[in-house]
């Protein structure tokens, strides 16, 4: 008996939760696709229901969700997204998450804490993901948490170009908030023209969270504008310590680069009465209006999202994007 051949054919879907639906328009936009219709409403109780509008069977699924406040809440949608493709035949399935939640819980401090950042990982999997996409991770290690492929996309390129753009002239020093991110911090320094690298050497007590004391600072910021660089900005304590830091220690200006605004109460009023000549984030996270200021310049992280997911339905390689180094 001789098998019968068909044609094979490939078809990309875009699916999006309702946390930040101006983010997926925009992705799909430069995808030059539409976002999927569909049902997905919250039950009096609090329950979630999602039902797609059209056929899935066969596709390649994409279901971008970003994780802010109720963050629970825009989890468990997208995992109920991910089941209800996985029911309806969806050929391969990719869970893109801007912000990976839970990604700060990534390791135990003591005894008889969780690896929440490791459960987030296993429920994504159950709920049938055969991929994640995400943007700069709190801890590259969590890559290793998901059992399957994980695109980790770097925003260093969008924040590196508006930087060099707009401060290309001024003489730079690159900061780290930390000792952790020294390594980071000497690739952005590489990327905005072999700039000399600072960090703050910072305590923290793993008692207190959202608190950390700036106690010196390690390296050349006298006279230089210092590009302050993390990964999540929530309350702001910490990034506006570590700018009160370097001011004291004679810079000449202070520049704030960050990825993900998660933004919790106080952060905004902290960020904008802070003495940084500039807060520039990306749309990682919504950020609505009243947590925006004159100081802040948020940047589209879009195109990054669109080129990653052309390349991962085309079989490509995402890790050309970042010049082999993602």
């Amino acid at each position: 008996m001789s098998p019968k051949s068909g044609t094979p054919k490939k078809n990309l879907m875009l699916f999006a939760g309702r946390a930040h639906h101006e983010l997926a328009e925009e992705v799909a936009k430069h995808l030059n696709v539409s976002v999927t219709p569909q049902q997905a409403r919250t039950f009096a109780n609090g329950e979630i229901f999602v039902r797609f509008e059209e056929s899935v069977r066969g596709v390649d699924a994409f279901v971008i969700q970003s994780q802010c406040p109720p963050i629970n809440e825009w989890v468990m949608e997208q995992l109920i997204m991910v089941d209800a493709l996985k029911r309806a035949s969806a050929k391969r399935i990719t869970v893109i998450m801007p912000f990976y939640p839970y990604s700060r819980q990534d390791k135990k401090h003591k005894g008889r804490e969780p690896i929440s950042a490791r459960l987030i990982a296993d429920l994504f999997k159950t709920a049938g993901a055969d991929r994640i996409m995400t943007v700069d991770l709190h801890t590259a290690q969590i890559q290793g948490f998901f059992d399957g492929p994980v695109d980790h996309l770097f925003a260093q390129n969008v924040l590196c170009q508006y930087l060099s753009e707009n401060y290309g002239t001024e003489d730079i020093t690159v900061v780290s908030p930390d000792s952790g991110r020294v390594r980071l911090a000497e690739k952005w320094a590489q990327q905005l023209g072999d700039r000399p690298i600072a960090f703050i050497h910072k305590t923290r007590d793993p008692d207190q969270p959202n608190e950390a004391v700036a106690n010196r600072v390690v390296g050349k910021v006298q006279g230089r504008l210092c590009v302050l660089i993390d990964d999540i900005v929530d309350t702001g304590g910490t990034i506006v310590k570590a700018c009160e830091a370097l001011r004291q220690e004679g810079a000449s200006d202070v520049v704030i680069a960050a990825t993900h605004g998660v933004l919790s109460d106080p952060a905004a009023e902290r960020l904008a009465n802070c003495s940084a000549r500039e807060v520039v984030l990306t749309n990682t996270l919504p950020i609505p209006e009243e947590k925006r200021f004159p100081t802040m310049t948020v940047l589209s992280i879009a195109p990054l999202l669109a080129t990653a997911i052309q390349q991962v339905f085309e079989d490509g390689s995402v890790t050309s994007m970042f010049d082999g180094q993602a």
